[in-house]
């Protein structure tokens, strides 16, 4: 596995993004064969597992955390772990996709590392992301406490995500930043914008839903149904039937592509935005060991420049459906 930097931390390519095991894609996935399929991320040279404290179920709030320090326990030695602070679900609320509530005031931030660190089985956490920002604290303060985390060694590096610029900014410059996680794919490409600032500041990309929440894997018809009670993409734009219609020339550039590379949708998918710069690390998910390995692959793949400025100014001019922006965050 080829690797890349997050600010001052070398991963490798293309991490693993370990939500979907536990949270949003249906009920927690079987606990062996999980593990297993991490185990086969490490063999295969997978460095970054990206997990989060809320990443779980009602009955099992942390589920995937704990899920994640059993699993990565024989090998935390040769592995990054991220992990995220900073929201707890609504239960009250009755939405199928819960509301959460922002709340890094530090003695929570103090209060959930503690407890992230005890699920990891670990004595530190190796990038510890703000996963949403908090209208009620700074983030000069937030900054802060993860310089007093760094400096007594619970965490090595931090991130923040979602967040704006002037908010990246103002945190870097009390506490450097290695990365940001936002969403990134071909599909929502609104935080480009923050390219030039991050290329500044040595600032890496840490992308999820890279592949639409899999829409770009092209597994999936029009009329696919999901578990309105346990799986987002019941309620997910990208996945509504009139959707694949609206998609059908991006779904043919990504095919084309795909018959050039001798490759698979997915891979070009991923490849696109790895080519694009060295400090963009894509965190797909998966429950299946081939598409594990898929993902993997697409490390190997080279698009040049030229052709690169070609697919976004398709993209640029192609209808493509709305693809899902994420949880309503609310106030405390």
């Amino acid at each position: 596995m080829k690797t890349r930097r997050l600010g001052k931390l070398e991963v490798s390519a293309v991490g693993l993004g370990c939500m979907g095991m536990s949270h949003a894609y249906g009920a927690p996935a079987d606990r062996k064969e999980m593990v297993d399929l991490v185990a086969f991320a490490v063999d295969n040279g997978v460095t970054l597992f990206d997990t989060a404290e809320v990443y779980g179920t009602r009955g099992e709030p942390h589920h995937n955390e704990s899920l994640i320090g059993d699993a990565l326990k024989p090998y935390r030695d040769k592995v990054m772990i991220s992990t995220k602070f900073g929201l707890r679900f609504d239960y009250g609320s009755k939405s199928w996709n819960l509301p959460v509530i922002a709340d890094s005031r530090p003695e929570s931030i103090r209060q959930s590392i503690e407890g992230s660190l005890k699920r990891l089985q670990t004595d530190h956490v190796d990038i510890y992301f703000q996963h949403r920002t908090d209208p009620a604290v700074e983030p000069e303060t937030v900054a802060q406490v993860m310089a007093d985390l760094i400096r007594e060694g619970k965490i090595l590096h931090w991130g923040v995500s979602e967040a704006s610029e002037d908010y990246i900014r103002r945190a870097h410059a009390v506490t450097p930043l290695a990365a940001i996680q936002n969403r990134y794919s071909m599909m929502a490409r609104w935080h480009e914008s923050l390219f030039p600032l991050l290329e500044d500041l040595g600032i890496g990309y840490m992308a999820f839903s890279p592949l639409a929440n899999g829409l770009l894997s092209e597994q999936y018809q029009a009329g696919c149904s999901f578990d309105k009670t346990t799986d987002y993409r019941a309620g997910m734009p990208q996945f509504k039937k009139e959707s694949f219609e609206t998609n059908k020339k991006l779904f043919a550039l990504v095919d084309g592509l795909a018959d050039k590379y001798k490759a698979t949708p997915a891979q070009i998918s991923l490849a696109w935005m790895l080519c694009k710069k060295p400090w963009i690390v894509p965190i797909p998910g998966t429950r299946k060991f081939f598409r594990l390995k898929e993902n993997i692959g697409a490390a190997d793949i080279h698009i040049s420049l030229e052709e690169l400025t070609a697919i976004d100014r398709a993209l640029d001019t192609m209808s493509m459906s709305e693809v899902y922006g994420g949880t309503q965050v609310i106030k405390q």
